[in-house]
């Protein structure tokens, strides 16, 4: 073999090497998939009426991300709606750095579909700032139902839900979780929505308590188990769906 070519046999192979130790790309396509002993939303049960402590939900969806950008869709069995039994969330948005690695942003948009039952599907536009383990998140209704307040006669465009959340490891694989949020229903919903008692759909406050543990050593990359303490307020109004639960998740990343 004369000198040249061995020159460029060598450099083939430290080339091949090298790539062979490259990290593998991001997978810009990802799923989830868990299963909760009670579905919770802004403090209020999704599950059958009369609401009950227990009421399994199986729950899951799929991002696609690039450069920033995503969409995606998420899906959980529901029991709230006549004619329906199922959640989809349909949204996309982009994420960003304003510093990097310490305070970044996320805008969107997102839609609440609920097949059989038209009257409660909701779009919402949202924007959301993250600082260290620390999110702000404000979302606002531009559909002219939110989520069926209205039975189809009371606009709930306006309605808006200030969401603040942490997630704090406290140590490896342990992590924190607490959230505080406020709904604020559009007025004509609030003027218009009245109890048997005669008082008026009030706004209202939900929170949530709780620790994540990462099981990814003992059953596998993704896996990871939720407990938490989670209600709203208000509940003389709108009675159990806002009484406190403890839930417990299961759940999956692929």
């Amino acid at each position: 073999m004369t000198k040249s070519l061995l020159i460029l046999a060598t450099a083939s192979v430290l080339s091949a090497a090298a790539h062979a130790e490259d990290p593998a790309p991001p997978v810009p396509l990802t799923a989830n998939v868990a299963v909760t002993t009670n579905y919770k939303y802004r403090g209020q049960d999704q599950g059958s009426l009369p609401s009950k402590a227990v009421k399994p939900a199986i729950q899951g969806g799929f991002d696609w991300t690039m450069s920033g950008f995503y969409i995606g869709n998420w899906n959980s069995s529901v029991g709230w709606l006549s004619g329906n039994s199922i959640e989809m969330d349909l949204y996309g948005g982009y994420k960003g750095d304003i510093i990097k690695d310490t305070l970044s942003y996320d805008v969107g948009a997102l839609r609440y579909q609920y097949p059989g039952a038209a009257i409660a599907n909701t779009t919402e536009l949202y924007g959301a700032l993250t600082y260290s383990f620390a999110t702000l998140k404000y979302s606002h209704t531009v559909s002219r139902d939110y989520f069926g307040w209205g039975a189809g006669t009371y606009k709930g465009r306006g309605t808006g839900y200030l969401d603040l959340s942490a997630n704090y490891e406290v140590v490896k694989g342990l992590t924190l979780n607490g959230h505080v949020g406020y709904t604020r229903f559009a007025s004509e919903l609030r003027d218009n929505t009245i109890n048997a008692a005669g008082e008026s759909l009030p706004n209202y406050y939900d929170y949530k308590a709780g620790v994540t543990y990462d099981l990814s050593p003992f059953v596998g990359a993704g896996t990871s188990i939720s407990a938490a303490y989670i209600g709203a307020n208000k509940k003389e109004w709108y009675g159990d769906v806002n009484k406190a639960r403890f839930i417990v998740t299961l759940s999956k990343s692929l």
